[in-house]
Order: C-alpha cells, then sequence, then structure tokens
C-alpha cells in the first residue's frame, strides 16, 4: 500500500501563489505515475499535473500550463506542486494521487489508484 499525505493548502488573493506537498510512504518503489487532481464544487475530478517517474515526462492541463510547476524530491519522498499567479477558477480541493500503470498515466484519474485526503485552495479576486 501507498500512503499519501497533502499539506500546504490555503487561501489566497488572486495573483498569489501556493506551494502544495505529498508526502509518500509506503510501497514506493514500483510507482510510475504521480500527479495532482483538483475537484471543485458540483465539479468531476479533473488533472492539473502529472509525472512519468520512469523518464520525467511531465503532463499539465492547459488551464495550468505557464503557471503550475510539478516536481519531486526523491530523497524526502516527496511531490510538489508550485502554483503561481493564482485565479478563482483554481479554487478547488486538490489531490495527490499515484500508479503503477506500465504506461505513463497522464491526466486521466481514472489511471490512478492511491490518492490522499486532498487539501483545500481558495483564491479570492
Amino acid at each position: 500500500q501507498v500512503q499519501l499525505v497533502e499539506s500546504g493548502g490555503g487561501s489566497v488573493q488572486a495573483g498569489g501563489s501556493l506551494r502544495l506537498s505529498c508526502a509518500v510512504s509506503g510501497y514506493t518503489y514500483s510507482i510510475t505515475s504521480m500527479g495532482w487532481f483538483r475537484q471543485a464544487p458540483g465539479k468531476e475530478r479533473e488533472g492539473v499535473a502529472t509525472i512519468y517517474t520512469a523518464d520525467g515526462r511531465t503532463y499539465y492541463a492547459d488551464s495550468v500550463k505557464g503557471r503550475f510547476t510539478i516536481s519531486q524530491d526523491n530523497t524526502k519522498n516527496t511531490l510538489y506542486l508550485q502554483m503561481n499567479i493564482l485565479r478563482p477558477d483554481d479554487t478547488a480541493v486538490y489531490y495527490c494521487a499515484a500508479t503503477y500503470t506500465t504506461y505513463a498515466a497522464g491526466l486521466n484519474p481514472r489511471r490512478y489508484n492511491h490518492w490522499g485526503q486532498g487539501t483545500q485552495v481558495t483564491v479570492s479576486s
């Protein structure tokens, strides 16, 4: 099993920045993709940014390209999401996720089978 614990959410004004962290523990050595997803009230969960750990390929939702950056620190078993130039429509619960697929799982949340509990991000105008 894999345990994922997010932190770093909060409230910020539009244009501001936040950095989310995801501490990963447990059966981690077979993880092939990790990423960040979000779910706003009344909307489906969507992929924000993911990384294919085998070769470092990253995937970003069009809405966050140029503003968000996903990264990982393998020495700390931590995944990060740096979020800059935040907008009110970025408001959502953000989840960290991982999977063991043999291919790059990309932004499709159905390909991920381990999830954190989520952290709230609220951006005010």
